[in-house]
């Protein structure tokens, strides 16, 4: 639930906002914060329950703040049972209101009590979910939840059941554990909006925006809504009359003239603001971003807004040293500038659920996300169990009721390298297709096949049912020689020969090298010359790389370690940056940019430049339309004093655009040129840095000669 802050103005604008079906009430559907301090204890040996832990809080135990998450620190090997308890005492306002426990996600199952009577419950570590604790909590109680951490061969993630040869099933990250983001307890009126889906449809020079509101309680009300512009103006509203008893739902329609279009170079964001009102009285209000674009897959392309593009990015995993799953907004702005800092405008996030940070950012900042649910390495034993399936249907529902009125969501993925080329994978990907598109039917579903160069037929591999194939490979390494990638594509894009195929991951892993340094130079040329390849094929519309950082496993280590970082990022762990970073982001570019002297003799400083920036063509990977891009330039001597600068914009770069510069004549014997061109978000798509100095050094001149006494011919 998102409030909205409202105000009270004078009785005559009051009158005049209620005509208009906003009302300036104070915000119905109150949230009151419990993130911060919790009181936690590991329950090693699992008697917790039966030793009375839901209804009073043992001795000793800690005292941690949540978000947290018990992987981190000393308890970080623990696999098993934790409990967190916090006193919570209802605000006077609120009491007499139904409450609401809101947990953004509890990694992995968790069971909640309140003053010792069990509440709810809930399996999956990577949404939202609440309980109604009105009864339970009355004025004020204890708050008791125990989670667990434990794989097992039908939760998700689980057992890496298809890797059983190998030696080792855990799965390729960390086991965290905890309440791993926001809590709250909510106060709802009688009546209240759960949640919308909002969905826009272009048609011609206009858009048609729907929002199918479900709500729940009871009684009769008024559901206003209107749209609000990326420029805060209003565009469109709507009214209806709805009769609630239970759970319900009303669909309101708007029309948008020329919209705005959202793009990653151009995140346009429209608002929609809703309120529930009965009898003077506002039950609740919601307001939630969305934007109106278009993605197409056609002629085995990506078109995003009537334009084919070719796209790359990075996959992040949500780990860090010192706050593993439970991230801070901090950790994930820091982490995700830079990936944009990396030209990533594709994305599949990583293997599970996306914080509603992250979901957020990419539609403000502009990335094209595919998320996931986190079944990895899945036997075909396991995607038969019927158990397995219904929890799949659950996270994916859920991941979707969340994040589905993002525009920078374009597809989801049901599975990643796991048994879909038998007949029971390929039956969970069906059910599992037609079960995401009965929930959101405009957009694609997919799944990461690791596979593919493996089989005979495409009707051996669950793609069959999927609207595009994400291909992970691995060639120069776990896949088999680099050499093998090239007739790999070729039989894949033959075998589906009307399919669009995305490279959802590539890399190296550091153990495939002596050492660090060796591995590192080696995916360096493994992304060269890999991207290079994936661009002789036009089926191949994106590539996203593996991976940002490194991330906390017990697999895929140097030989003798069981936890450690697996070294596949372009930086570490501590986000150190290693030589990849660089060659990752010059290679994917989408700007060309090239830069000459002028005015410049042999011993003489050059007074100018002259620089073109072009678009990369659709042969190449990244290849899309530049607009609204600007160059900047600033020209320093040696000693850094600033001799000129200037910026031009490039609204459309289609032919090669020429810049020129120039400054006053100077004596200094070094000249160093800095240009960059910005994307409309503000961030760089190319930079370089041109020196000129004079070929000459040391010695004296004449005059400084003189000055030191020394005779002079």
């Amino acid at each position: 639930m998102r409030s909205i802050g409202w105000w009270l103005p004078s009785s005559s604008s009051l009158v005049c906002l209620v005509a208009l079906g906003f009302a300036p009430f104070a915000a119905a559907g109150t949230r009151v914060d419990l993130d911060g301090p919790w009181q936690f204890r590991i329950d090693a040996d699992g008697s917790g329950a039966r030793s009375g832990w839901a209804k009073a809080v043992p001795s000793p135990v800690e005292t941690v703040d949540v978000p947290h998450t018990w992987g981190v620190g000393a308890h970080a090997e623990h696999e098993g049972l934790a409990w967190y308890w916090r006193r919570v005492s209802v605000p006077a306002a609120l009491r007499g209101k139904r409450l609401e426990l809101h947990f953004g996600a509890t990694c992995y199952r968790a069971r909640v009590f309140v003053n010792g009577t069990a509440v709810g419950e809930h399996e999956g570590g990577h949404t939202a979910w609440f309980v109604d604790v009105t009864k339970a909590l009355g004025d004020s109680g204890l708050v008791a939840v125990e989670v667990d951490n434990r794989p097992g061969l039908a939760t998700i993630p689980g057992w890496a059941m298809r890797l059983k040869l190998t030696g080792s099933v855990w799965y390729d990250w960390w086991h965290y554990g905890g309440l791993v983001r926001d809590v709250a307890l909510v106060a709802q009126e009688r009546a209240l909006i759960r949640r919308q889906v909002i969905r826009s449809a272009l048609d011609g020079r206009s858009a048609t925006v729907t929002t199918n509101v479900v709500l729940e309680g009871s009684g009769a009300a008024s559901l206003s809504g209107r749209v609000v512009g990326p420029g805060g103006e209003e565009v469109a509203t709507a009214r209806a009359t709805v009769a609630i008893d239970g759970v319900s739902s009303k669909q309101l329609s708007f029309r948008v003239a020329a919209p705005m279009l959202w793009h990653f170079d151009a995140p346009n964001l429209y608002t929609l603001e809703l309120q529930l009102v009965s009898g003077g009285t506002l039950l609740d209000a919601r307001s939630e971003s969305f934007g109106i674009r278009s993605v197409e897959i056609r002629e085995r392309g990506l078109w995003l807004n009537g334009e084919r593009v070719r796209l790359t990015g990075v996959t992040r995993h949500a780990d860090s040293p010192h706050e593993g799953l439970a991230e801070t907004r901090g950790t994930m702005k820091a982490d995700w500038d830079d990936l944009k800092a990396l030209q990533v405008v594709l994305t599949r996030p990583v293997h599970y659920p996306q914080h509603p940070f992250v979901l957020d950012y990419a539609d403000r900042n502009g990335v094209l996300l595919v998320p996931e649910i986190p079944i990895w390495q899945f036997s075909e034993e396991q995607m038969s169990d019927p158990k397995l399936l219904a929890l799949a249907k659950q996270m994916m529902r859920e991941m979707i009721e969340e994040a589905g009125n993002h525009p920078s969501v374009f597809a989801w993925s049901v599975c990643n390298e796991s048994a879909t080329s038998t007949p029971g994978g390929r039956a969970y990907v069906k059910a599992m297709v037609e079960h995401v598109k009965a929930l959101d039917p405009g957009r694609y579903v997919t799944y990461a096949d690791d596979g593919l160069p493996r089989i005979q037929d495409a009707a051996q591999n669950a793609n069959q049912y999927t609207d595009f194939i994400m291909m992970n490979q691995y060639f120069g390494s776990w896949a088999g020689p680099a050499e093998g990638l090239g007739p790999a594509l070729e039989r894949v894009g033959q075998m589906f020969p009307d399919r669009m195929v995305v490279i959802s991951e590539f890399g190296l892993a550091g153990p495939f090298a002596p050492d660090t340094a060796q591995a590192d130079r080696m995916r360096i040329a493994i992304m060269e010359s890999q991207l290079a390849e994936f661009a002789r094929h036009d089926f191949v519309a994106g590539a996203i790389f593996w991976c940002y950082q490194d991330y906390k496993s017990h697999r895929n280590l140097w030989p003798g370690l069981t936890t450690d970082w697996v070294e596949m990022g372009l930086v570490d762990e501590n986000r150190q940056r290693l030589p990849s970073y660089a060659a990752w982001r010059e290679q994917t570019s989408p700007a060309r940019l090239r830069v000459g002297w002028t005015r410049a003799g042999f011993y003489r400083p050059p007074t100018g430049f002259r620089a073109t920036v072009e678009r990369r063509p659709l042969s190449e990977l990244p290849s899309y339309g530049l607009r609204g891009y600007r160059l900047e330039w600033r020209a320093r001597d040696h000693d850094g004093t600033l001799l000129a600068s200037g910026a031009r914009d490039l609204p459309v770069i289609g032919a090669p655009a020429v810049v020129e510069g120039e400054w006053p004549s100077t004596s200094s014997r070094e000249i160093r040129l800095e240009l960059r061109v910005e994307r409309p978000t503000g961030f760089v798509a190319v930079e370089r840095t041109e020196r000129w100095w004079e070929p000459r050094s040391g010695g004296l001149s004449p005059e400084d000669a003189k000055k030191k006494g020394l005779a002079v011919p």
